[in-house]
């Protein structure tokens, strides 16, 4: 019989597998395929930083393991979308990356701030990313509440600039107390899970093989 450890490792390759099918599911626009040297920019907030995890455990960390392509992890602990906007063109001229992962608008929706002011920052944002001649993947952060889902403005965004959206990876982990460090945060298995996912999401994209 499996000991527990072997049947939590079950349940995790079981749910991530999951996870995959689900938020690789439907129609997303294409990326470039991104060369070896490629640097990738992880921009947002706690959830990109690690928070919830030790040094090491974040997804930008894990996630370049995975592809074998630099990811510079900029995330700032309770940044808010307003704020990303001043900070993101010094980020993009210092690290010139190929593509951006933009995972921003936690920290709006917990302050029950201005959504539409939300949405605005982030549009700007992106058009600063493509502006800087790199592309850009919009990972969706869920509302606050008793059933999890992201919140409504990622996918409009995504609709109307023709960007990427990883819509369901971070609400889908945060269901799930087992790859919670608290209430908004993943831990160590919940980033790992999140990095893997986005690897994968990556890969059908046709940024990495």
């Amino acid at each position: 019989m499996l000991g527990a450890d072997a049947k939590w490792q079950s349940l995790c390759y079981s749910f991530f597998l999951c996870l995959l099918l689900f938020s690789c599911s439907g129609s997303q626009p294409t990326l470039s395929q991104l060369p070896d040297n490629s640097v990738i920019l992880a921009f947002g907030d706690s959830l990109t930083s690690g928070v919830g995890a030790q040094p090491g455990s974040s997804y930008p960390e894990v996630l370049e393991t995975i592809i074998h392509r630099k990811v510079i992890k900029s995330g700032i602990s309770g940044e808010v979308s307003g704020e990303g906007v001043v900070r993101l063109p010094g980020e993009l001229s210092v690290h010139k990356p190929k593509l951006v992962l933009l995972c921003l608008g936690g920290n709006d929706l917990l302050r029950k701030m201005d959504l539409e002011k939300t949405a605005n920052n982030i549009r700007r944002m992106v058009q600063m990313i493509r502006d800087s001649g790199a592309e850009v993947v919009l990972i969706g952060v869920p509302r606050p509440g008793l059933m999890l889902s992201t919140a409504p403005f990622y996918k409009k965004i995504s609709k109307d600039t023709g960007v990427p959206l990883e819509g369901s990876l971070l609400a889908d982990i945060l269901a799930d107390n087992k790859l919670k460090a608290d209430a908004i945060h993943p831990n160590a298995e919940g980033y790992r899970l999140l990095a893997q996912g986005i690897a994968a999401f990556l890969h059908k994209a046709g940024a990495v093989p």
